[in-house]
């Protein structure tokens, strides 16, 4: 930013290098929509009206609003790296996101926060970071790292750093753990906000968790739980993702009086979601559809999260902020057809313009410490009856159910005729040899097993499947690509997506991701799975901060408890 040229040209001593003629303006200010000309110099507004300008580009009617924000995201969730998610979501009118790079984190700690640092150079998308604060996420996994206090405090001094990430540990929150609480000092020393992450958290535990000073929550997934903590004094983002969906229970909490406290955002979204459904504006659309004010939609993904994280260049088409547009020409229905990125016309009708240069990629070490030939998934029968995982529909939460096993042999095997397979965590990050084993219903599997390497949130590899050798082949398959995803059946790998990027991302182009996973996830159909995305809903499952009951490498968790319980009862 040149302040000389932006205050002269702001008073039209010198000419402004494009003049926006002919632009219906979301003023997300005022709530008006404005009939005028937009001036920009130097990629910043710097007026309205008329100004001379080097450039006259006329919209012919159509609407102009500030680009879209994303405020909570996981860009390794889409599976491929920072230049091929910033190229998937600009054509959506996205150009500011402010994302959690706790999966890389928990897999290379400060190298790989400093790996996505780097990766958001020169980015047509305004990449911004808020600070992983759960490194491991908890004491009942095995993660890649440690992160405290003391190696984090530099990072809070990078400029893309917006605040502290989720704190998922809200148990270590409200029991006062030293960590933890150095963590938010270290935040509230910076200024910076603190996310929240607190499913079902209520009343006094609540009140406590907030006392701390944390100010955001993702994760309400009913209406009572999204009002209570908005009464409380936190902002809501609505989550819709590919895994968790929460926009059409939490629509009816947005009005007036509650919509300025409230945001849109994606968290975890697939390949397949972001390409035929969109990204913030899939969000915005559906909002509109559902009975919310187009322009109340926008501000929760313009203004809201911009003033939510301080940033003061974004959010709002006005002097001294980006010129980050879009332009569409349905209000109700939006759709961006073109998105300019300080000024620059950076996607046109879905699609990134041809001469919009990919940045290097940066490098990135392997993340693979693991031997095939240590893995065992055989469980000794050491009881009649088994803790159970059990699935809910379109929901990362769990519940846990009591039944039978099927013994065969003194194992506990897989019982396909009543829906339970065996899952396993296998720890890849320092060869310890650690399995978790246990058991699931809910995937629908007749043959085969599925694995991954994207295992939220410390991405040990997970196995599911309806026998011990199909498992052990997906399990190799996934090791020898360096991490990814694979269906198996018959110790032969069907399909399979590599992920060499710390074993959760691609550096192919996300079409060409999302056509590996549509084919795993076609195979997994073929083998009986009954889940639209299984792949996303296993990377949840050994997640031990999402209740109820979870598996990691150190065994099945009771998150409610926050402990390690038995399989066999």
């Amino acid at each position: 930013m040149n302040l000389n040229t932006l205050i002269q040209a702001a008073r039209a001593e010198i000419p402004a290098d494009i003049l926006f003629t002919d632009a219906l303006m979301i003023n997300v200010f005022s709530g008006e929509i404005i009939s005028g000309s937009v001036a920009v110099a130097d990629g910043y507004v710097i007026g309205f009206g008329d100004y001379p300008a080097k450039q006259v580009i006329s919209l012919s009617g159509k609407f102009l609003a500030p680009g879209f924000i994303d405020p909570h995201v996981h860009i390794e969730s889409s599976m491929v790296c920072v230049s091929e998610f910033a190229r998937a979501v600009l054509p959506c009118g996205t150009t500011t996101v402010a994302a959690d790079p706790h999966e890389i984190a928990n897999v290379l700690g400060v190298d790989g926060i400093r790996y996505m640092l780097q990766s958001a150079e020169n980015q047509p998308v305004n990449v911004y970071y808020t600070l992983p604060s759960c490194v491991p996420a908890t004491h009942l996994e095995t993660a890649g790292a440690e992160l405290d206090s003391e190696k984090l405090s530099p990072l809070m001094n990078e400029n893309r750093i917006l605040a502290l990430a989720e704190m998922m540990n809200y148990p270590g929150v409200i029991f006062r753990d030293s960590g933890v609480l150095a963590k938010i000092r270290l935040a509230k020393n910076h200024r910076k906000p603190i996310d929240g992450h607190a499913p079902g958290l209520s009343g006094r535990d609540l009140y406590a968790y907030l006392s701390a000073g944390i100010s955001s929550d993702h994760e309400c997934a009913t209406l009572e739980d999204a009002k209570e903590k908005l009464r409380a004094g936190m902002q809501i983002m609505v989550r819709e993702g590919t895994g968790a969906k929460n926009l059409k229970t939490l629509l009816p909490l947005i009005n007036n009086d509650t919509y300025r406290r409230m945001m849109w955002c994606t968290d975890d979204r697939h390949p397949h979601d972001l390409l035929s459904e969109g990204h913030i504006d899939s969000m915005i659309r559906d909002a509109v559809n559902s009975g919310i004010p187009p322009i109340t939609a926008i501000r929760m993904a313009t203004l809201n999260p911009a003033e939510y994280f301080g940033i003061k260049d974004a959010g709002a088409i006005s002097p001294g902020r980006k010129a980050d547009f879009i332009v569409f020409s349905d209000l109700y229905k939006i759709r961006a057809e073109q998105v300019y990125a300080k000024g620059i016309l950076v996607a046109e009708n879905g699609h990134i313009k041809p001469d919009i240069v990919r940045p290097a990629l940066p490098f990135c070490p392997g993340s693979m410490n693991v031997k095939a030939e240590d893995i065992d998934f055989s469980i000794p029968a050491l009881g009649k009856k088994i803790r159970v995982i059990e699935l809910v529909e379109n929901q990362i939460v769990t519940t846990a159910i009591i039944t039978d096993a099927k013994i065969s042999e003194n194992q506990a095997v897989s019982d396909t005729g009543r829906d339970i397979l065996k899952i396993a965590v296998i720890e890849r990050h320092k060869a310890t040899g650690n399995i978790g084993r246990g058991f699931v219903r809910g995937f629908g599997l007749k043959q085969g097993a599925l694995a991954s390497s994207v295992a939220h949130d410390s991405h040990n590899i997970i196995v599911v499947g309806t026998n011990d050798a199909d498992m052990k082949a997906a399990a190799e398959a996934v090791i020898a690509m360096g991490g990814g995803l694979a269906a198996v059946c018959d110790r032969k790998t069907l399909a399979s997506l590599s992920l060499p990027i710390a074993g959760l991302m691609s550096e192919e182009p996300i079409a060409a991701v999302r056509d590996k996973l549509d084919k795993l996830i076609e195979v997994s159909a073929k083998l009986g799975c009954a889940i639209k995305d299984p792949f996303m809903i296993l990377s949840f499952l050994a997640l031990p901060v999402i209740p109820a009951l979870k598996i990691t490498d150190k065994g099945l968790v009771d998150v409610n408890k926050f402990d390690f319980v038995s399989l066999f009862l």
